[in-house]
């Protein structure tokens, strides 16, 4: 895998945020209106795309719509950080339908994480653009959402996040799987969603990067499911090493036994990751847990798995003449 060719610029003192809904809509109206008040109060303006109130049971209006206004916002002279509404489902579902070359012409940093892995994927398989994983417009706004992930997301898109990913300020215990350092492009997602691009155009090319992943209620025979797959595939014989972030409720638990005996996720991750021979850690805080570190993908990371650090090494977007 090559590193990203295509950088933004970073977001400027009073830019504009535009808000595309490519996957799922939001439950109640207050939940935009949290997210969009939180940006307000940064000093930042918000622009919603034309469809992204629109709702269609578990996905945000039809996907021609959800793929042009995700088009739009990177078309928009206006916009300066395209910012998902949330994830949920259904991103893939409008991929078809987002126009790439309009997209490489205005790079814009893109912001979601979740189900829109699947355009992270699309983007940089398409066009090479850099991208960022950190929280939705509604996870800006929830409440329950901390300092934390807030700060990091305004730092990384002002900045393009260069430096040490900070370990979960509550628990900062990042586990070593196997130890060894390797500077390689940071390629990944959530789990689940890296599997539905199998087979398709824009499939996740991990070969030769430094594959990460996390994922959100899938039990260990499910991860232990897609591990298998992604092996069988042979994707995971050329990465060179694995960052393993949050796996939100993915162990076992009383009210999801659904067998009587289990493997522990860690169980799952050491069958299918130790015998690769390269360097992982498991636990940084990436994904769906209490704390988000937003981080740019498609850039060249360092990860020394005896430290347990993961640190980006060439920030994420265009500072100081970079990707011009």
């Amino acid at each position: 895998m090559r590193g990203a060719s295509l950088l933004a610029p970073p977001l400027p003192e009073g830019g504009t945020i535009g808000v595309p809904a490519p996957a799922s809509p939001y439950v109640s109206r207050s939940d935009v209106l949290r997210g969009v008040e939180w940006w307000e109060s940064q000093g930042y303006r918000v622009k919603l795309a034309p469809g992204a109130l629109d709702r269609d049971d578990y996905v945000a209006g039809d996907p021609a719509r959800r793929g042009a206004d995700l088009t739009a916002m990177f078309a928009d002279p206006e916009v300066d950080v395209v910012h998902c509404l949330q994830g949920g489902f259904g991103s893939a579902q409008a991929i078809p339908y987002v126009d790439f070359d309009v997209v490489a012409a205005n790079p814009k940093p893109f912001v979601g994480f979740s189900d829109i892995t699947a355009l992270h994927v699309a983007l940089r398989r398409r066009i090479g653009l850099a991208t960022f994983y950190g929280p939705g417009l509604t996870g800006v706004g929830d409440p329950e959402t901390t300092a934390f992930t807030r700060e990091r997301l305004l730092a990384v898109l002002r900045g393009g996040g260069a430096g040490p990913v900070p370990p979960n300020p509550d628990d900062p215990y990042t586990r070593t799987l196997r130890g060894g350092t390797v500077t390689a492009p940071l390629a990944g997602g959530c789990l689940w969603l890296l599997l539905h691009t199998m087979g398709t155009p824009w499939e996740v090319d991990i070969d030769g990067a430094i594959f990460f992943f996390e994922d959100y209620d899938a039990p260990p025979w499910y991860v232990d499911g897609m591990l298998t797959q992604l092996g069988h595939a042979g994707k995971l014989r050329t990465v060179r090493g694995v960052v393993v972030g949050d796996m939100e409720k993915c162990d076992w638990r009383e009210n999801r036994p659904e067998w009587p005996r289990t493997r522990s996720i860690e169980d799952v991750l050491e069958h299918h990751l130790e015998p690769l021979g390269v360097p992982v850690v498991y636990k940084l805080p990436l994904g769906h847990g209490k704390h988000l570190a937003t981080i740019p993908l498609g850039v060249t990371a360092t990860l020394d798995a005896d430290a347990r650090t993961l640190t980006i090494e060439s920030p994420g977007l265009r500072t100081g003449g970079e990707g011009e």
